[in-house]
């Protein structure tokens, strides 16, 4: 039976929970909301298809990738669609062409009060749930054996996911059923808490007393694509945009442990296409990407992916790139984490979310002394 022992082990995909035949494991949230597998040993029987079917491992499954991926810069035809992604609307092209074939689609959305989960998406309408980034992990629980059912039914699926969700599910599909499986991954910084999420929204209603309907986490309609700013809509009609999710983010102080191992920051992908920001796009064109509205990163990896690409490049302005020009650090290694991880967690766990956003984050006195520290670290190394 699989046991987790160590928290970087375990990156949640729910493979193990969604194999066993006889629901002997449950998906259960830690402090910071990352679910990880717990077995009822009365429910077990000891047949270790849960550890047979662990996808996070160098081992993952690339035998249907190409010698190499094939790379472009690419952008959507339509401006609309770029405008209401989060980068070049690469997955809109990808998606709206399994949907346009009877397929569905599945990608992380919002449930709940912008709780962020994987979703069953057979409309274009409801496909549009999963534009923009979402700096969540998000909660599978139930949708591998979705997407099973749906393969067996002869439905294309699309899924779209980071890495280490695309390798689960090919590892809990099983070959037989790979044939109707398109797969999206994406080039994943590492993952943030659901909870700390969650305590972000609860803070931000108390500050300015009404309710949030509308999030974004990395608006680009006032400064642009390369920027990060996240933004919020409230009952009112009130906008307000901070940094304060996007501080804790890049601190990598709130990230999945899993995610300081991952196995899969490299171009041997373990899905059919891959998708980024696509940083660097100058070096292909000054005027690919001028309007600052956004330009994706599309890896094609697979033979399958080949095919598809040429019915979905009808809708994209595409340019042939490489690996020389394309590099990002996440596909040469995974991200650093803060040295105060360890601590942020326990603090949070016991503590709250007021103490760790005034210790860690970017508001409060310490914060400020902080900033001073560096700058006068910084005027006496000059």
């Amino acid at each position: 039976m699989i046991q987790i022992t160590n928290k970087a082990d375990c990156c949640g995909c729910t493979a193990c929970a969604s194999v066993c035949a006889h629901h002997a494991i449950n998906m259960e949230p830690d402090a910071l909301g990352f679910l990880y597998p717990k077995v009822d040993e009365k429910k077990c029987i000891d047949c270790g298809l849960c550890e047979k079917v662990c996808a996070f491992n160098s081992n993952y499954d690339r035998s249907l990738n190409l010698p190499s991926p094939k790379i472009y810069a690419a952008r959507h035809k339509d401006i609309h669609e770029v405008e209401t992604s989060r980068s070049g609307a690469a997955f809109i092209a990808i998606s709206d062409y399994i949907l346009e074939q009877g397929g569905v689609v599945y990608g992380a959305g919002y449930t709940d009060h912008f709780r962020v989960v994987h979703k069953r998406a057979t409309t274009k309408n409801e496909r549009n749930d999963f534009k923009g980034s979402k700096y969540v992990q998000s909660d599978l629980r139930g949708i591998f054996t979705l997407v099973k059912e749906d393969l067996r039914q002869g439905l294309t699926v699309l899924f779209s996911g980071t890495p280490c969700q695309t390798a689960g599910l090919t590892s809990y599909i099983g070959k037989r059923l790979r044939e109707n499986l398109i797969l999206v991954d994406i080039v994943c910084h590492g993952v943030p808490s659901p909870n700390i999420w969650k305590d972000y929204l609860t803070y931000l209603e108390k500050k300015y007393k009404q309710k949030i309907i509308k999030v974004d986490f990395r608006d680009k309609s006032r400064i642009g694509w390369n920027g990060h700013i996240e933004s919020f809509v409230f009952e009112n009609k009130m906008k307000k945009e901070s940094t304060i999710y996007t501080y804790l983010f890049y601190s990598h102080i709130m990230l999945r442990p899993s995610c300081s191992k991952c196995y899969y920051t490299n171009y041997n992908r373990p899905s059919d296409f891959t998708l980024a920001d696509y940083w660097g796009w100058e070096k292909l064109s000054s005027e690919f990407n001028k309007d600052n509205k956004g330009c994706s990163l599309l890896f094609i990896n697979t033979k399958k992916g080949e095919i598809c690409f040429e019915d979905i490049k009808r809708n994209l302005n595409i340019i042939a790139s490489n690996k020389s020009i394309c590099c990002q650090h996440n596909l040469k290694q995974p991200s650093i984490f803060c040295n105060k991880s360890q601590d942020f967690y326990k603090d949070y766990q016991y503590k709250g979310f007021n103490y760790i956003l005034k210790r860690y984050g970017n508001v409060g006195f310490r914060f400020f002394l902080r900033k001073l520290k560096n700058r006068i670290y910084k005027i006496l190394k000059i």
